[in-house]
């Protein structure tokens, strides 16, 4: 069974604390921190689960969100979004535009295992 997440993070000590915590956990881990090509990158990796910032350089989470949904081969992949900004706005519009799980930052180690283990179970059930 495959356990590839690809994380989309441009704050380098975020994105290594979530790679080190997951990568302990057996998973493989790859990152990436721009948005502009965020999207060519999901189709390559092709991953199980994908962890999204919100704030992105060059594109923002959500408009790539939005964009891997309107992609038939993308559309049922399991979607982590993270973000510093927790107004229930943004989650309203991340929950609209197709988010499986919303996270604020800060969050404990806790909150992204058991958001990914429970996603990447969902998505084998199916």
């Amino acid at each position: 069974m495959s356990r590839k997440v690809l994380l989309i993070e441009d704050e380098p000590n975020i994105a290594e604390a979530i790679r080190f915590l997951l990568t302990r956990e057996g998973w493989q881990v790859d990152t990436h921190g721009d948005g502009t090509d965020a999207v060519q990158v999901i189709q390559t990796a092709q991953p199980d689960l994908v962890i999204l910032d919100v704030m992105l350089p060059g594109k923002s989470g959500m408009d790539i969100l939005r964009d891997i949904r309107e992609m038939e081969e993308l559309a049922g992949l399991p979607v982590l979004m993270l973000t510093a900004r927790g107004q229930s706005r943004d989650r309203e519009m991340a929950e609209n535009a197709g988010v499986s799980r919303f996270m604020t930052k800060p969050f404990s180690n806790a909150e992204v295992l058991t958001a990914v283990r429970d996603l990447h179970a969902q998505a084998t059930r199916i």
